[in-house]
């Protein structure tokens, strides 16, 4: 008996370590950070069990190891690690130890996503459809008939991408109004105004800013990207103002605009200028504009730094901010960076070039659920122009920037219950 039992020891310390969990590392290990989220948005639609490790290894990812999810990783092109369930235990022991800046929050369902765009033909592409698309993460398209029939409490997630809710035609009048892009855009927001029964745009695109707040309200969480963090505040501050020119709405700007414009119905921004030139591409003066020559950088040194939070207090903007470096190369867009003094004292900067007085990423809470607003419209193409063709992103799989927006994706699953170890 003795020897049976000395033989079957034997036998299990020979054996491999049982395939308990699978780590999906976030640092400079994994080979496609980008997919990595795909990845594991593909687990929480099978209703696999997914923790997100904040902080550890840039931000890494554990899952119950199944053969599918590792047969996806493989597929995807996805770095892992197979381990055993001792180590995912001292794992998340170092995780939870008090000392270190860690912490360990279950993902618990697939967001459902919608972003909110025009169906007519427009010159540029959307970073956010660009970097699902290559995740292979779902989404639905949404504009404003489908938000003003009321779809969007149907959903976890909104992203709000390169539009004016001012009215204003994105300010292109200046450079674009004789181009057929620009001819036929304006035809079709005119077209659904009149459809559903305004007689402006601006009312219409109004309304539409009433029904996201309200889906904020609700819970709904809230990300936008380039031109449309500073036009839906300035839409919301300009609530019964006339904001829109005679080339924009058919009548002239009201009298003392700026004066009427009311900040404490804004989500982000205080005392702001709107720009009331009809050839300005700008909207107001919350966004620092490098056309005029306001921002003492170029290419080459144009950076932004992520703030570092404490992840067992503060795990919503860690989770936010979760990268394999602090350090992110900035990126132009129509609104490129957020004056530090029109931000209101509410809002979370996430990530800031300090030196430049130039907030890039900030977030806040509004009712139950919250928004996140990002300055810059491609992060890998710096100075993306009308027209230009789409960034391929099999060329920056580990992209620092559109990591950003993928933690904004998952961030929704990790909402409901902080997981305890």
């Amino acid at each position: 008996m003795k020897k049976v039992l000395a033989t079957i020891l034997l036998l299990f310390f020979l054996l491999p370590a049982r395939a308990d969990y699978l780590l999906v590392p976030m640092d400079e290990a994994q080979k496609n950070h980008l997919k990595a989220y795909g990845l594991a948005y593909f687990a929480l639609e099978r209703e696999a069990e997914v923790t997100w490790l904040l902080n550890y290894r840039g931000g890494s990812f554990m899952l119950k190891y199944a053969d599918l999810v590792e047969r996806e990783c493989r597929l995807r092109g996805v770095s892992y690690e197979v381990i055993a369930d001792g180590q995912s235990t001292a794992i998340l022991s170092q995780i939870a130890d008090p000392a270190v800046n860690m912490d360990a929050v279950r993902l618990q369902k697939a967001p459902r996503i919608a972003v909110y765009s025009p169906k007519n033909k427009l010159p540029w592409d959307d970073a956010v459809t660009l970097v699902l698309t290559y995740a292979e993460i779902p989404y639905d398209v949404v504009y404003d008939d489908e938000v003003m029939a009321g779809v969007l409490p149907a959903y976890d997630w909104l992203h709000l991408h390169h539009e004016d809710f001012t009215g204003q035609y994105g300010k292109f009048w200046g450079s674009y109004r004789n181009q057929q892009w620009y001819i036929e855009d304006v035809r079709a927001q005119e077209a659904a105004a009149k459809r559903l029964g305004f007689a402006k745009v601006s009312q219409l695109k109004l309304a539409v800013v009433h029904k996201i707040r309200d889906f904020v309200m609700g819970g709904g969480f809230l990300f936008a990207m380039c031109s449309a963090p500073d036009s839906y505040d300035v839409a919301l501050s300009a609530e019964d103002v006339d904001i829109c020119d005679v080339m924009f709405d058919g009548d002239p700007i009201q009298p003392g605009a700026q004066q009427l414009l009311d900040f404490d119905k804004t989500f982000a921004f205080k005392d702001f200028r709107i720009s009331t030139n009809p050839t300005e591409y700008e909207i107001s003066t919350i966004d620092i504009d490098d056309r005029a020559r306001q921002r003492a950088v170029n290419e080459k040194n144009d950076f932004f730094t992520l703030f570092e939070f404490s992840a067992k207090w503060d795990w919503v903007p860690t989770m936010l901010t979760q990268n394999h470096t602090r350090i992110i190369h900035g990126f132009m867009g129509q609104t490129t960076a957020f004056r530090r003094e029109c931000v209101k004292s509410s809002s979370v900067i996430l990530g800031e070039n300090k030196a430049l007085g130039e907030v890039r990423y900030l977030h806040g809470e509004y009712g139950k659920g919250t928004w996140t607003f990002l300055g810059g419209h491609d992060p890998e193409d710096y100075r993306h122009y009308v027209g230009d063709p789409p960034t391929d992103l099999s060329l920056y799989p580990n992209s620092p920037g559109y990591r950003l927006i993928l933690n904004n994706i998952l961030f929704p699953a990790a909402k409901k219950e902080k997981h305890k170890t």
